[in-house]
């Protein structure tokens, strides 16, 4: 059986019938949408959302300067005051 990884869970129907109330009930945490008693989705407030797109490209970033960082054959001296 897969994990849930959230504090709220609900079913599709239960999604269905009233989503505002879900979200209200969840006040700012994940939920875990449950297809026959097994995650299907997970909702999540848009701040939330936000966060996590924000800390998926820094990480994409941080991958950049790590790989660039480590090849020195395509390092450029420059002086300061050449720039």
């Amino acid at each position: 059986m897969r994990q849930v990884l959230a504090d709220y869970s609900a079913s599709v129907s239960e999604l269905k019938k009233n989503p505002s109330a879900l979200l209200s009930e969840a006040n700012g945490s994940a939920i875990a949408i449950l297809n026959h008693n097994k995650p299907a989705a997970y909702l999540v407030p848009a701040e939330t959302y936000e966060w996590l797109m924000d800390e998926l490209d820094d990480y994409a970033l941080s991958q950049i300067v790590a790989e660039r960082q480590a090849d020195k054959a395509s390092v450029v001296e420059v002086k300061l005051d050449d720039l």
